[in-house]
């Protein structure tokens, strides 16, 4: 009895070390992991209801595949005072620049279609906020801790290894944002996905990319809430 339980555990252990191997590597089970978790990054049903489909699916990947926290961006970091602070200042004065200086210079319509509903609109405003903090994490747990980690191991300590992860997840993030809104919104994500990459790549630690990702969704909801969009397009260039 004894012996056959004993079977029935290393068969049990064997599987699932046969389910990691296919998660972390790049064959067919690896690509559909990677594959399935882009796709349902940030699931928005209607207007304002977004699931964090993507961090929970990073999160389960990363236990059964025995992933460390580590490897995914969520190492302590050296102060959280600092973090928050120096994330939340950040976040709002790249969403100003983004608004007032570097959009304008490409010619793109300051209202956001795609939002302009929330203009004055104070009972949206409890979910719009819902939305923007859940956006900022999510899409930072999937766009920069996973997607780093997997392409970091596909491509190796090569020279153009960082380089190339940077701008492939920009693409992708600016891609994503293609779904459901218009093409400026998909060129200020591949812009701040830039942004947000680069110091990624620095830092290794994803705190202060989430909190100044969230603080940039957040300055974004209050220019659009406060009918601001157009006076700060039109602030530096008249």
């Amino acid at each position: 009895m004894r012996h056959e339980r004993g079977a029935v555990t290393i068969r049990r252990m064997a599987s699932r070390d046969r389910v990691s191997s296919e998660l972390r590597g790049f064959g067919l089970g690896g690509g559909l992991a990677m594959a399935v978790i882009l796709l349902l990054a940030n699931v928005v049903v209607g207007q304002l209801v977004a699931l964090p489909v993507g961090a929970v699916l990073v999160f389960v990947w990363a236990r059964l595949t025995g992933t460390p926290w580590g490897e995914l961006g969520f190492s302590r970091p050296q102060s959280w005072t600092a973090t928050v602070i120096l994330g939340v200042l950040f976040g709002v004065a790249l969403e100003l620049v983004m608004k007032a200086v570097v959009l304008p210079l490409f010619g793109v319509d300051p209202v956001n279609h795609a939002f302009h509903f929330l203009v004055g609109n104070r009972a949206a405003l409890p979910l719009g906020i819902y939305v923007m903090l859940e956006a900022g994490f999510t899409e930072e747990i999937v766009f920069r801790g996973f997607l780093f980690e997997r392409l970091g191991k596909l491509f190796g300590p090569r020279p153009w290894a960082t380089p190339v992860i940077v701008a492939a997840t920009s693409l992708l993030f600016a891609l994503g944002h293609l779904l459901g809104q218009e093409p400026p919104a998909a060129l200020q994500a591949g812009l701040t996905g830039l942004i947000f990459g680069s110091i990624y790549a620095r830092v290794r630690r994803i705190w202060f990319v989430m909190i100044a990702h969230s603080a940039f969704d957040l300055t974004a909801l209050w220019i659009i809430h406060r009918g601001l969009e157009t006076r700060i397009a039109h602030f530096v260039f008249h």
